[in-house]
């Protein structure tokens, strides 16, 4: 059923989207990548253990990494043919990250043991938890957390309803709008089989209604599936941030250091589901996803898909490859992304978008002094006070930054966007929240000593 009402949430800005530059361009399968490299490291939480040595012969689809802890995901390889190193590579966070490096043969010859699964209904709450987690499935909206983990949630908590994020309020980004018109039926598929794991009835798809098609293609994907609503959102950043989307589309709100189970609800990236019911489908791991190169810099900006362990560089290439001198690259989009070092970096299964800034698109004018203004408070869809915040962080007091709860911030950069005096406002306090963190640390050794 599709919701004809639009909702939203208090706070937030319109930046320029640059939607335009992509979400009319039809998506291509990305050629054969001749090296993948798989870090070992492609979620949240504990990395991999390798269980593949130079010299093997693998298949796409087997494993290459097994988990070492609950909050792990398992890692596979996306082509097949011989591992070629197993060894430190530079990874996107900035480090050098143990990684599986696997030369293709250009045959893709899967995993005879991959086989497709029965029907969701087939299966019990436990066992499709234990589908998702074996096949390596993260959320894909950029946060990379196991979805396993997610799906577990603890006897305590009621959860009664399932939100799947097709916002996608990030600028630039058209991933998940060409996701959800190529694929609605898996999107609303991997939906049903959520809700199946968590023994819900409710099930939300939320879309901002700058993506017509979208909404469009999920509605009739979706049309007399009992328990389940297309609902439309307005397009404000950060409308797909969890915390807000749980507010528009329930009017709950999670409480300060909670969780979406606090406030009755799981929510999932639409990439995450579709690659859930891809699963299902065909037996298929996580291996490859849609990604938006985009950018004043880039020749041709398109969504591709791309296998895991993808070089940026290489994407960039088939998308024409750099039209002018590059100021910048983003892995992400420009109000969440992170500035990339180098593009022999492999893509990630978070990767949603390259962004290929010009100089001029990526110039930070000189920030001046803080007028108190207020601005900043009045978009932060937290409702901090982000001047305060990032004013005491640059004084280093950290205690000021606690009891202003700079621990609630979730880092959308809406602050440094409105600021009329052009200060990095989030920039410092991410370093406020990483002390706070620290000294929280330092206290509780201390007390335990």
């Amino acid at each position: 059923m599709q919701k004809t009402e639009t909702c939203s949430f208090k706070g937030g800005i319109h930046p320029p989207y640059n939607k335009e530059l992509t979400n009319a361009v039809p998506v291509r399968k990305a050629k054969e990548p001749a090296v993948v490299t798989i870090p070992m490291s492609l979620h949240i939480g504990a990395p991999c253990k390798p269980v593949v040595k130079k010299g093997d012969t693998v298949y796409m689809g087997q494993m290459v990494g097994e988990a070492t802890g609950f909050v792990s995901s398992p890692v596979f390889a996306s082509v097949s043919g011989t591992v070629k190193a197993v060894e430190e590579r530079p990874h996107p966070n900035g480090n050098n990250v143990l990684s599986v490096v696997i030369e293709s043969d250009g045959k893709d010859t899967v995993d005879p043991s991959i086989q497709p699964y029965k029907p969701y209904t087939a299966y019990g709450s436990k066992e499709i938890i234990d589908i998702i987690k074996n096949a390596g499935i993260v959320g894909m909206g950029g946060a990379t957390f196991p979805t396993h983990v997610k799906l577990t949630v603890s006897p305590d908590k009621h959860v009664d309803t399932v939100i799947l994020n097709g916002a996608e309020c990030e600028p630039y980004l058209t991933a998940d709008d060409h996701l959800m018109q190529d694929h609605p039926d898996r999107v609303v598929k991997g939906l049903q089989i959520a809700m199946r794991a968590l023994n819900v009835s409710k099930g939300v798809i939320a879309i901002e209604n700058n993506k017509p098609q979208a909404i469009e293609a999920v509605a009739k994907a979706a049309e007399g599936l009992d328990g389940i609503e297309v609902q439309k959102l307005a397009t404000k950043y950060p409308q797909g941030a969890e915390k807000q989307l749980i507010t528009a589309v329930t009017g709950r709100e999670v409480p300060a250091g909670g969780l979406p189970a606090d406030a009755g609800v799981v929510v999932m990236n639409v990439g995450t589901a579709a690659q859930v019911a891809l699963t299902f489908e065909t037996g298929m791991p996580l291996i490859s996803r849609y990604v938006t190169c985009t950018g004043d810099a880039v020749k041709e900006p398109c969504t591709m898909l791309v296998k895991v362990g993808t070089p940026y560089q290489e994407v960039i290439d088939q998308c024409g490859g750099f039209s002018k001198p590059v100021g910048k690259v983003i892995s992400g989009g420009p109000m969440m992304g992170v500035a990339m070092q180098r593009t022999d970096i492999p893509v990630m299964k978070g990767t949603s978008g390259i962004l290929c800034l010009s100089k001029e698109a990526a110039y930070i004018p000189e920030p001046s002094a803080c007028i108190r203004c207020g601005r900043c408070a009045s978009v932060c869809p937290i409702h901090l006070q982000p001047f305060l915040i990032s004013a005491f962080a640059q004084k280093k007091r950290w205690d000021r930054c606690e009891e202003f709860h700079a621990l609630d911030c979730i880092e959308c950069g809406s602050c440094s966007f409105i600021c009329p005096a052009k200060r990095t406002i989030v920039s410092s306090i991410r370093v406020g929240k990483r002390q706070v963190q620290a000294e929280r640390k330092k206290k509780a050794v201390k007390s335990n000593g």
